[in-house]
C-alpha cells in the first residue's frame, strides 16, 4: 500500500469522486443524500425523522458540528429522545441496559470514520456502544459524514482510521473521560439488504475526524 501523508486525510475530493462513491454506495443498498453545507445536513435529518419517532444517537463530533446534538437536547423536535432517558437513569446497571435497548431505536444517528470509493462504510469505536446499532439493530440508520472521509479503497479507509482518526479520538477521549480510547470494535458495511434502512448524508465540507 502506498504511503499516505496525514494532510491527505482532510482533502475535499472533486465532484467526480463524490458521484463515483455515491453510485457505488447506492448499488450496495445505501441511500445517499449529498448537500453542500452542514446546515443543510441538519435540515435533511429533520425532514427524514417523523414526529413521535424514537431517536438515539452515537457519540459523534460530526453530529455536534452540524448542530444535531444541541437540537436533540432542545426538545423542540417532537421525537422520543432515548439518549435523554438514558442520562436520566442514575443506576449504572439499568443505564447500561437502556443503552443496549436503544441500539434498536426506530432511528439511530451517527457518523462513520471512513468511506471507500468502492462503496463501503467503516466505523470503529472502543466499546461498540455506537457501532452496535449499525449492522442490524437500528430500524433506520442515518449517518452524516464530510466528503473528506472518502478513500480510494477499503484498505486505505482502514488506514485512515488507524493513522489519522484514532490519534485524534484518543486525545478527545482522554480529555473528555480521563482515559484513552482504543480500536476495539470495527464495523464495515459493504451491503444493506433491507430497503431504505441506511441513509448517508454526505456533506461537501470537512466535518468530524
Amino acid at each position: 500500500m502506498k504511503e499516505i501523508k496525514k494532510k491527505d486525510w482532510i482533502v475535499i475530493p472533486p465532484d467526480s469522486t463524490v458521484k463515483e462513491t455515491t453510485t457505488a454506495l447506492e448499488q450496495k443498498g445505501i441511500k445517499v443524500i449529498t448537500v453542500w453545507k452542514k446546515e443543510a445536513a441538519l435540515q435533511k435529518i429533520k425532514e427524514l425523522i417523523p414526529k413521535g419517532a424514537e431517536v438515539m444517537n452515537g457519540s459523534s463530533t460530526t453530529l455536534t458540528e452540524i448542530g444535531f446534538t444541541e437540537y436533540l437536547k432542545s426538545g423542540s423536535h417532537g421525537w422520543k429522545n432515548l439518549h435523554l432517558l438514558i442520562l436520566e437513569e442514575k443506576d449504572p446497571t439499568q443505564q447500561l441496559e437502556l443503552r443496549r435497548k436503544a441500539a434498536s431505536a426506530e432511528y439511530f444517528l451517527g457518523s462513520v470514520n471512513a468511506i471507500s470509493k468502492t462503496g463501503a462504510l467503516i466505523a470503529c469505536d472502543a466499546s461498540g456502544s455506537r457501532v452496535t446499532a449499525y449492522p442490524f439493530a437500528a430500524k433506520k440508520l442515518i449517518l452524516v459524514a464530510g466528503t473528506q472521509k472518502i478513500c480510494d479503497s477499503l484498505d486505505e479507509a482502514m488506514q485512515r482510521v488507524r493513522d489519522y482518526v484514532f490519534p485524534l479520538e484518543d486525545a478527545r477521549a482522554l480529555k473528555a473521560y480521563g482515559r484513552n480510547s482504543s480500536l476495539g470494535k470495527w464495523v464495515i458495511i459493504e451491503k444493506e439488504v433491507i430497503p431504505d434502512r441506511i441513509t448517508l448524508i454526505l456533506v461537501k465540507e470537512k466535518l468530524g475526524f
